[in-house]
């Protein structure tokens, strides 16, 4: 009858038949482990020969263990631990967004009452005559820095001038220009603000102003911040040959809007 092989059968066989070897190659290390003599004796022949059988063993083992059996052993190897990533860092560029920014100023509207261009002169009135003038300015107020004569404006009448980016303020205390109005020019600096704005210096002497090249007229953009009460136009300047100075103005320029610095 022609035989027939159970796979599990021939299995088992293989699984008895390693274990057999096992068995005989443990019983031959143990007997060869036990017929060691002490430290102070020579190795017996019979030492070698026990790790030959050994070996024998273990060649036996491999031949008849399953191909497979490689293969399972590695299976059975724990997994080794998957690598943990690092924490993540912000790019320099996210940490910088990150980072409040300082706001920038804003510019603000401002209302004032006018504003325009026009010619500026300068004096100095100190009551001494020696630059022409005839007293004490109109305002009563002693000549000072800050102080303009206008040939319209009401006195008292506060607002600043604007020349190449420099701002200075100041109050109507005089009047005038007086025949250079009719030509354009309408606003009277002191002679020291005129100084300060054109890089002159004052001279005290003179009531003039040096180094700054000659100059004696520039154009000057001005702004009302607040009327003075008395009499004069509230609006544009006008000659002083026009009277406005000494008439009360019942129709004001409408207040405008600017837009400044804070």
């Amino acid at each position: 009858m022609p035989s027939s092989l159970d796979p599990r059968k021939t299995a088992r066989k293989t699984r008895y038949a390693v274990a057999g070897l096992i068995g005989a190659g443990l019983l031959a290390s143990a007997a060869a482990v036990s017929a060691l003599p002490s430290a102070d004796h020579d190795v017996p022949a019979a030492v070698p020969a026990a790790g030959a059988r050994v070996a024998a063993v273990t060649e036996q083992v491999a031949a008849v263990a399953p191909e497979s059996a490689p293969v399972r052993a590695a299976a059975l190897k724990p997994a080794a631990a998957p690598e943990q990533a690092a924490p993540e860092q912000a790019a320099p560029e996210q940490a910088a967004q990150e980072k409040a920014a300082p706001a920038k100023p804003q510019k603000v509207t401002k209302t004032v009452m006018l504003k325009g261009h026009t010619t500026a002169s300068y004096f100095w009135d100190d009551s001494s005559g020696r630059a022409g003038d005839t007293g004490l300015p109109a305002s009563g107020k002693p000549m000072q820095k800050g102080m303009i004569a206008s040939p319209s404006w009401p006195l008292f009448t506060e607002g600043y001038v604007i020349y190449k980016g420099k701002k200075a303020k100041f109050f109507v205390g005089d009047r005038g220009p007086g025949v250079p109005s009719s030509s354009g020019v309408m606003i009277d600096l002191d002679a020291k603000t005129f100084a300060d704005l054109t890089g002159g210096t004052f001279n005290p002497d003179t009531l003039g102003v040096d180094g700054n090249g000659g100059e004696g007229h520039i154009k000057v953009d001005y702004v009302i911040t607040k009327w003075g009460d008395g009499p004069g136009k509230k609006n544009h300047p006008v000659p002083f040959s026009a009277g406005a100075w000494n008439k009360r103005d019942s129709d004001p320029a409408k207040p405008v809007q600017i837009t400044v610095k804070p």
